[in-house]
Parts: structure tokens; sequence; C-alpha cells
């Protein structure tokens, strides 16, 4: 692999270099999920989206630039690198546009990409629920066929975003008397329809960076079925393909916090603590050249498979393992420590969202390694 940038890439960086340089917010920006922080990050997002940097890899016409996945690449390091703000519309740009560009229509991607690129529509997941968790073949909020569309109806949980969200995806049983893989569909849904109820759910921070989705009678639309009635289970792998895989967790946001590790360190020095500095820089750097390799699979027509979860395994647990670090460098002063306290609660949760590293392992030792099922 050439790991060197061709002169188009590093035009390229440069550009976003200096745009963000100039552009990013002098002063932290509040939480995302809060009241005061949401139309904030969606106003950063519009900003983005004027300078075509907020979903750079997509076709012209939605917004993007065509970029390849080696300049996307290069984009998150900067972006990272910046300490630029959070992305409010990760869950639409990052998960459910990868799905839209592998099974909708061209009417649902003219209609729905250029509002997301715009953060005009921002989206929330409903996959979780209240006995479906990391296993979500057990979902059994329904779907039932009406004129013109469909009516959902049960309970969502842990619905990243959407205490202010405009829009939801998830999955929905069509057939319950179908396999538990088979019968189901993937929906996408106004948040503001009649017969939807959002509550949100406080986190430790005080933030509501989740909420519960309650839905009665919710119409939705034909047009709003993504992929074909009862195959939702294979539309929804991909988008937890490319979440564990690729596009949630660039390489930027580790190799910029573990540089931050680095100069903490520098001025805190602790003989006792060095090798684990040392274990997060190379983890960072490891991760990196893995995307490397994985965007470079892609580029030769492969594509994410059940390698993905090593993928997810290995970047949340390298999230807490940083942050642990930090926070024992800093001792006592790490709970008033600008941005590595709130980066150490978000890590806690990375084993757990994407499916829990606890399924994951169990992925990669099916379906990876080839062992044989635990309760044969």
């Amino acid at each position: 692999m050439d790991l060197d940038l061709d002169a188009k890439t590093l035009a390229f960086r440069d550009e976003v270099r200096d745009w963000l340089a100039a552009n990013v917010p002098r002063e932290p920006l509040p939480p995302m999920d809060s009241a005061e922080g949401f139309p904030l990050h969606r106003q950063w997002e519009r900003t983005l989206a004027d300078a075509r940097l907020s979903a750079v890899t997509w076709p012209h016409e939605y917004g993007g630039r065509d970029a390849t996945l080696l300049e996307w690449l290069v984009f998150e390091d900067e972006y990272y690198a910046a300490n630029a703000p959070a992305r409010v519309s990760a869950n639409g740009i990052a998960l459910l546009a990868s799905t839209l560009f592998a099974y909708g229509t061209d009417e649902q991607r003219d209609r729905i990409l250029p509002r997301m690129a715009r953060a005009d529509d921002i989206w929330a997941q409903a996959w979780s629920e209240p006995e479906a968790g990391s296993d979500l073949a057990a979902v059994r909020s329904r779907a039932t066929k009406t004129d013109g569309g469909w009516l959902l109806n049960g309970q969502k949980t842990w619905s990243s975003r959407a205490s202010h969200a405009d829009r939801a995806f998830g999955l929905f049983r069509t057939d319950p008397e179908a396999r538990r893989h088979r019968g189901l569909t993937y929906f996408m849904f106004d948040l503001r329809s009649d017969g939807v109820t959002v509550r949100p759910i406080e986190q430790l921070d005080g933030v509501p960076g989740f909420a519960e989705i309650f839905l009665d009678d919710v119409f939705v639309p034909d047009v709003d079925v993504l992929g074909a009635p009862g195959e939702g289970w294979q539309v929804a792998m991909t988008t937890a393909g490319n979440e564990r895989g690729l596009t949630l967790r660039s390489p930027g946001r580790f190799t910029a916090a573990a540089e931050r590790l680095v100069d903490l360190w520098h001025a805190n020095p602790d003989p006792r603590l060095a090798d684990r500095v040392t274990d997060a820089w190379i983890g960072a750097q490891a991760y990196r050249l893995y995307t490397l390799g994985t965007i470079s699979r892609l580029a030769d027509g492969g594509t994410l498979g059940a390698e993905s979860s090593v993928n997810k395994l290995f970047w949340s647990e390298l999230d807490v393992a940083l942050h642990e670090t930090a926070l024992d460098l800093l001792g006592a002063d790490g709970e008033l420590a600008g941005s590595w306290p709130s980066g150490y609660l978000f890590a806690l949760a990375g084993p757990i969202y994407a499916g829990t590293n606890e399924i994951q392992r169990n992925v990669v030792a099916e379906r990876v390694l080839g062992l044989p099922r635990g309760d044969r």
C-alpha cells in the first residue's frame, strides 16, 4: 500500500485545513443534545454544507464533492485535529445515507439526501426496544399494511438524537409469523407525525442524548420503506456494517486524541503511565492503517463483511483506554480537565452502541474465525 498522498489529495487536505482554521468556532459549542446546543450544531452543519464539506464523498447533486474514500479519511483527520464540533448529523450522513445509496430509490435519494446534507432533517436511530438491544432480530414493534402505506405501533428506546431530531429510521416487524430474521421491514418516519410520542432520557451529565419513542398507529407512506418489505434485516446489516466498520468512527477521532494525550503526558510526565500513553498512540496509528486497508479493499470492489465487528471491538476499547489514561495522568484534577471527562463518559458507551462487544465477539468467533456455536 502506498501511504504517500498524491497531489490532488494533498491539495484537498490543504483546502480543508485552511477552511477549518478560518471557520471552526473559537469557543466550544454547548453539547449537541442540549436545548441550547442543538440549533447551534445544526447551524454548523449548514456552514459545512455551504462549503460542500458536510458529506464529501457524496455525488455533487446531493451536496457532496464526489471525493474518494481516501479524501474522506483526510477530511476526518483534519476535522478532529482542528477540534471541530461534534457532528449532530452523523446518524444520517454516516449511517442512513450509505443504506440509501445501496437500497434507496432515485426518488428517495433525491428527496432525502440534499436535506440531510444541509441538516434540514436531523435523523435519529430507532433500533433498540425494551427487550431487543443488541439482539436486534427480537424487535416486536410492528407495522401493518394500510391504504397507501403502513401503520407503525410499538416502542423504541435508547434512540440516539431522538430528543431533538426531525426523523428516524429503524426496523419493524411486518410478518409476525415469519422467523426472527425474516418478516422485518426498514422504515423511515417523521418524529412529528400524529401518534408519535418522544420522551427524552437524561444522561449522567443531564443532557438527553437518547429518548424513548412511542408509536400509536403512526402512518408511514410506501415511499418511506427502504428496500423491499420483509427484507429489512438485509437492509439493516448495511447500516450496521458501515457503523461498525468504517463511517461512524474515523481514525481522526483517535489520532487527534492520542496526540493530545502525548502532549498531556509531556506536561505531566509520569513514568508509570508511559507505556499506556505509548500503547494508545500506537493503537490510534494501527487503527488508521487498518482503515486505509479497508478503503483500499473497497476501492478494489470489496465489501464490508463480518470483519467490521473486529474493527468495532478495536476502536471502542481503544477509546476507553485512551481516556482512562488521560484521567489517570490528571489525577484528582481530571474531573475538571476540559473535554477529557466528557470524552471519557462518551467512550464508555462505545462497547455498547453499534452492537455490544459481547455480541461482536460472538460474530468474530463464528463468522470470521469459523468456530462452532457455543450452544452446539
